[in-house]
């Protein structure tokens, strides 16, 4: 029997490596030595709180979805896979059988197997099996970090995808963050080139204007709005986007958009319930949309970072050794104002 490391959650707080069996493919999977996995917001909220949004951990979990690796095995069914590829991972494993698989938007099957959402194990492990329709070849000369980071950079194509996003149009996007920032790259590589970012921390604003933002504002130190209505000659944005997952950005929204424009909810915020001034949304004829996830763009962001058009690997902060996952998890809790984005590295 085969055995490899996993670090497991086994308490709000506490992460313990353990010793687990090796898991093996399925004829239609492919086992993956992981190599490089991101830590997400999420994987921060449930080490923290236990929780995110409605989703609660109630047993020990392997956080991690954000995965790139090579393929170790792969199963008897398999075909454009084998053993040395190169991959990133889409972790979400729809049902393929419910209304919303069958007419393309998977990412809302309601019986959709998610890594590291509870109860389902992620990505913190030196092996993982995953099904080959939802692994994908990684490009010559684009890394398996990159792979990693893929998963996040498809929810900012998909935000920017929900917003309606065309060629010329102006873009807020409140919170600097690593989702903030891949939703800015991707806007950027659809045309969208105005885009403000705002954010109360001074180090992701400056990442946010290293890779490209219009114009940053300090939200602890300006009013957002009037700096937003002067950048956009009173009018104020086509497109706003909350990716904070903040009540207070939340409710800013609605300030922030022009009339007849778009408001993206991306962020989800721990506790879901907020007040918010409909008010403005009627009185400007906005539309309000929202992301869960992604889905259909693993290729388009793979794609947009292998042709160059998304350096998608400037926006890690920090690297932490898989072994010291606990570290990377307190340390991401305790110096949020420098960390933009934190990946384990299992190939030190």
């Amino acid at each position: 029997m085969e055995m490899m490391k996993a670090a497991v959650l086994t308490n709000i707080g506490k992460i313990e490596l353990q010793q687990r069996e090796r898991p093996q493919p399925k004829p239609d999977e492919v086992q993956v030595k992981v190599e490089y996995v991101g830590i997400c917001g999420s994987d921060v909220h449930y080490f923290e709180f236990g929780r995110v949004g409605n989703f609660v951990v109630k047993k020990p979990i392997v956080l991690g979805h954000e995965c790139g690796g090579t393929v170790t095995a792969v199963g008897s069914a398999v075909k454009k896979c084998k053993v040395g590829d190169r991959v990133a991972l889409e972790p979400g494993v729809p049902c393929g059988k419910c209304e919303y698989c069958l007419s393309g938007r998977y990412n809302l099957c309601p019986d959709v197997r998610f890594m590291a959402t509870p109860p389902y194990d992620g990505a913190f492990q030196e092996y993982v099996v995953h099904p080959e329709a939802l692994t994908f070849l990684l490009p010559d000369g684009m890394s398996t970090m990159a792979g990693a980071l893929i998963e996040p950079l498809a929810v900012g194509f998909h935000a920017a995808k929900q917003s309606g996003a065309s060629v010329g149009q102006s873009a807020v996007v409140l919170g600097a963050g690593c989702i903030g920032l891949v939703t800015m790259m991707a806007l950027h590589s659809m045309g969208v080139k105005k885009v403000i970012v705002a954010d109360l921390l001074p180090k992701r604003l400056e990442k946010a204007k290293e890779l490209g933002a219009s114009a940053v504002i300090n939200s602890g130190e300006t009013d957002v709005e009037q700096a937003v209505l002067s950048l956009t000659d009173g009018a104020g944005a086509d497109l706003v986007f909350e990716t904070a997952g903040s009540p207070v950005t939340a409710m800013m929204t609605s300030f922030l958009v022009r009339r007849g424009g778009t408001i993206t909810l991306v962020g989800m915020t721990p506790k879901p319930e907020f007040s918010y001034n409909f008010g403005n949304i009627m009185d400007k004829e906005a539309t309000i949309k929202s992301v869960f996830r992604y889905c259909n763009l693993y290729p388009t962001a793979i794609s947009a970072v292998a042709c160059g058009d998304i350096p998608i690997e400037k926006i890690v902060s920090d690297t932490f050794p898989f072994d010291h996952a606990q570290e990377a998890m307190q340390y991401n809790i305790d110096h949020k104002a420098d960390v933009t984005k934190i990946v384990l590295d299992f190939t030190k």
